[in-house]
């Protein structure tokens, strides 16, 4: 044989977890980096804005709901399970620059500060976090081509885009 193969009974599961979970936190950071440079770069008269000719909602409403995700989620890992949605951004506010940009580099500090604590929690809110941060780039991206507002160059990078 060319290598030791290693048996499940052999694996070191703890040392694999936490890997994973290390993996998963440094995926999230750079994706509050991705949202930062994203409200960094938009007009502001772009929060406002849907996408012409299709059933949208704005620009701003978009990041409302990562936000409300981001505070939601981090509810949840503390307590160990789902409580339910929560946005600390006004729905009237999902226009001003200043209110979203505050509101997004406020979860993406708390939940950094929680994560760093280094207690328990569910990898499986964890992960469903990070799949809504995602999701909602794709969205996004449609929403900067469709409103012809360019991209970021930490988003072109990422996504290889144009």
């Amino acid at each position: 044989m060319a290598g030791k193969q290693s048996r499940p009974s052999e694996l070191n599961i703890p040392n694999a977890l936490e890997s994973m979970n290390n993996l998963m936190e440094e995926k999230l950071k750079r994706s509050f980096k991705l949202y930062h440079d994203l409200i960094a770069f938009l007009p502001e008269a772009s929060l406002s804005n849907n996408l012409p000719g299709l059933p949208s909602n704005e620009l701003g409403q978009q990041l409302w709901c990562v936000v409300g995700a981001r505070n939601s989620y981090l509810k949840a890992l503390k307590a160990g399970e789902w409580q339910g949605f929560e946005c600390n951004l006004a729905w009237e506010e999902t226009g001003s620059k200043k209110s979203v940009s505050i509101e997004l580099e406020s979860t993406a500090a708390a939940l950094i500060s929680f994560l760093s604590r280094g207690v328990d929690y569910s990898e499986n809110l964890l992960l469903d976090l990070l799949e809504h941060e995602v999701q909602h780039q794709g969205q996004l991206i449609r929403y900067l081509y469709g409103l012809k507002l360019g991209v970021p160059g930490s988003w072109k990078e990422r996504y290889n885009l144009d």
